[in-house]
C-alpha cells in the first residue's frame, strides 16, 4: 500500500511539473507571436488608425508607440518571473514538502495507535 501511494504521489508530482513547463512554453510561444505581430504591423496600424481627428493629436502616435514597444517590455518581465517560478528551485518548496511529510507521518502514527 505504501509503495502504491508513493508511486501515485510521484506520478502526480511529475504530471504537475510537466504541466508547469508546458504552461511556460505556451506563454513563451504566445509572447513571441503577439509581439512579432505588433512589430510587423506597427506601421500599418499607425496608418490605419490615423484619422483626421488623430492627426491633430500628437499623443496618439505616442500611445501607439507605447503599445508596440511597452507591451514586450512589461510582458517580458512577467515572462521572466514565470520562468523563474518554473525553472529555479525554491527553498519554500523543500520546506513545504518536509512539512507535508511531517504531517502525513503524524497522521499515520495517530492512525496506527488506534488500530
Amino acid at each position: 500500500m505504501k509503495r502504491e501511494f508513493n508511486e501515485t504521489t510521484q506520478l502526480e508530482r511529475a504530471q504537475a511539473r510537466v504541466n508547469q513547463i508546458k504552461g511556460f512554453h505556451n506563454h513563451l510561444t504566445t509572447y513571441i507571436f503577439v509581439n512579432a505581430a505588433l512589430f510587423l504591423f506597427a506601421k500599418r496600424m499607425t496608418f490605419i488608425l490615423l484619422s483626421k481627428e488623430a492627426l491633430g493629436n500628437p499623443g496618439f502616435l505616442e500611445w501607439i508607440n507605447w503599445n508596440v514597444y511597452g507591451t514586450p517590455i512589461i510582458w517580458g518581465v512577467a515572462l521572466i518571473i514565470h520562468a523563474l517560478y518554473v525553472f529555479v528551485p525554491s527553498p519554500f518548496k523543500k520546506w513545504e514538502e518536509k512539512k507535508i511529510k511531517a504531517y502525513m507521518d503524524e497522521e499515520r502514527s495517530k492512525t496506527d495507535k488506534f488500530v
